[in-house]
């Protein structure tokens, strides 16, 4: 039997067809580094996402805060309050509807108020009923909290006890109206930020997650809309200013910072400590304590002073 010689062309596909072909441990190798570059990249890309999240809050609260500003403007320079005073009769006296740009609502917080000046409508169908609505407009919404769009328990709290605070405790206003005029540095005074709500004023073992239209002081974002300064005294105001309620304060959504919008509109990435806020061990907020290093409300009180906050009228 002959045995056909094997050409040269036959001998060089076969030596190309084994080195072609993967060995095991080269499959290995490859899929070993395939899985360390996405260990290197996922956690940048991440960050990336959470940046972008970041800067899309802050913008949101550039745009509507030029509404503050006009609302001033509009009326005789008060400043617009965190929430309109109830005359009696509650949602059935007109006396409680306001504009909102595009309908009556009653009783509207402040972020629809400013929205209303911009252009920026917060619901497609405004309530004349209803004080627990949630807002309909992206802009009002935290992306790193999307979810937080109730009335009241809103993702962005107002400086409302120095900027209008609309409360009454016998018979007088807790601090309303309020002159813009009185502000002594728009760059330097806070105007609202992220919002915990009273979460803040309890343990962080303590706390719950956010409820759309729940009331525990709890959970987190519980009356959001209301933004306590760092610090409060036994006479100030208080959270939602009911008996037993914790304080609001920041809330470092944003890798450990909130955003924050002063009066003149620009805004900042800051932590709670570089807005005079304190943190105790147990993660709930200080009040005032004889630390040195206690909150201070210079950034709050619009003079660029440790300011205490107004009392509630006796």
């Amino acid at each position: 039997m002959l045995i056909r010689p094997v050409s040269r062309i036959e001998r060089y596909d076969a030596v190309r067809r084994r080195r072609s072909a993967f060995t095991l441990i080269e499959l290995l190798v490859v899929v070993s580094i395939i899985g360390l570059l996405l260990s290197i990249l996922l956690p940048s890309m991440s960050k990336a996402r959470k940046r972008s999240r970041s800067v899309l809050c802050l913008t949101h609260l550039r745009e509507l805060s030029h509404g503050w500003h006009m609302y001033a403007d509009e009326n005789h320079d008060i400043s617009l309050p965190g929430l309109f005073f109830k005359q009696p009769g509650g949602s059935s006296n007109p006396a409680n509807w306001y504009d909102v740009g595009n309908g009556l609502k009653y009783r509207p917080r402040w972020v629809a108020t400013m929205g209303e000046q911009v252009g920026v409508y917060a619901f497609d169908q405004p309530s004349t009923t209803d004080d627990r609505q949630d807002y309909d407009s992206a802009v009002y919404r935290c992306p790193a909290a999307p979810e937080w769009i109730d009335e009241r328990n809103y993702a962005y709290g107002y400086n409302h006890q120095f900027l209008g605070n609309a409360r009454r405790s016998n018979g007088r206003f807790h601090n309303f109206p309020v002159n813009r005029s009185r502000i002594r540095s728009f760059s330097g005074t806070v105007l609202g930020t992220d919002c915990m709500g009273t979460a803040a004023g309890v343990p962080k073992v303590e706390r719950l997650e956010y409820s759309n239209g729940g009331t525990d002081f709890r959970a987190l974002g519980n009356h959001g809309w209301t933004l306590d300064p760092p610090r409060l005294t036994e006479m100030s105001d208080r959270g939602t200013g009911d008996a037993g309620s914790p304080r609001t304060a920041v809330d470092p959504r944003h890798e450990k910072r909130a955003n924050v919008i002063y009066c003149d509109g620009h805004g900042e990435s800051r932590t709670p400590g570089e807005i005079g806020y304190r943190v105790r061990s147990d993660g709930a907020y200080a009040d005032a304590d004889d630390d040195p290093n206690q909150p201070t409300n210079r950034w709050f009180s619009g003079t660029g002073r440790d300011n205490d906050p107004p009392d509630r009228p006796q």
